[in-house]
């Protein structure tokens, strides 16, 4: 009998097995967190942010994936609360921790974060108020994120927060290896703190300086979110810059 057959044999058999490794293998991280941007459950108001905010290049880069622990802090309306659910998925967590110093403004600051921690499309969101100097969470943690509100734990209205205190408690509520993303507005290098409570804005650098001095190394950093056309010089709610602000993106992490 003819070999020949055989080896055709076992080429389909080889064939097959590996299209039926394509078709069950599991998506890419990148595939899932497309897949929860894409999901149709969003509200229309965070559809109609993403051009601007580049969801899927920006949580890539943060590196957050299926199973996570992850804290949203300061979720605001919960637009990257949302994306962290469907990421994690239901082996992962995700808390959504409002300052108790956000209620001094307005009774109901969490409001909408706990509408989304209540919708069992999201049952993997708890909600937690804490003073912002006293941030823990109930298990350790593979990510803490938060995006365009560093500045503001500058500002009197917050306290202000003492930054060298919560960046600490940052640290020690991340596992080893675990990653503290700040996302914010850009101001003009060398401003320091100067424009943190006028434009809404603070100097990268100084950010850089405060969360590396809690024991963190800088693991990257990304420009996706850059506007050179961003003088720095506007406030961030100005109708001229809103939504279009030049943002840092800084991923630091805990030391192994």
């Amino acid at each position: 009998m003819s070999r020949y057959p055989a080896l055709v044999v076992a080429s389909l058999f080889v064939a097959m097995i590996s299209t039926f490794s394509q078709v069950n293998a599991a998506p890419s991280v990148s595939e899932i967190i497309s897949a929860a941007i894409a999901d149709p459950g969003r509200p229309a108001a965070d559809r109609k942010q993403d051009a601007n905010r580049k969801p899927l290049q920006v949580l890539e880069f943060a590196g957050v994936k299926p199973g996570d622990r992850v804290a949203d802090f300061i979720p605001g309306g919960g637009y990257v609360t949302r994306l962290f659910s469907k990421i994690v998925g239901k082996s992962g967590h995700v808390y959504a921790v409002v300052p108790e110093e956000f209620f001094k403004m307005r009774a109901n600051a969490d409001a909408a974060v706990k509408a989304i921690a209540a919708d069992k499309e999201y049952s993997n969101v708890t909600v937690l108020k804490e003073p912002a100097e006293r941030f823990s969470a109930p298990e350790k943690l593979d990510m803490v994120w938060t995006s365009m509100n560093y500045h503001d734990l500058h500002d009197k209205f917050l306290g202000p927060v003492n930054l060298a205190v919560l960046n600490k408690r940052i640290f020690n509520a991340l596992k080893p290896g675990g990653i503290y993303l700040v996302l914010d507005h850009a101001a003009a290098a060398g401003s320091g703190l100067r424009d943190t409570n006028t434009l809404h804005r603070i100097d990268p650098a100084a950010v850089k300086e405060e969360v590396l001095a809690a024991g963190f190394v800088l693991d990257g950093e990304s420009d996706v979110l850059h506007n050179p056309q961003d003088d720095h010089t506007a406030k961030v709610f100005d109708p001229a810059i809103r939504g279009k602000t030049d943002k840092f993106i800084f991923r630091f992490r805990k030391p192994k």
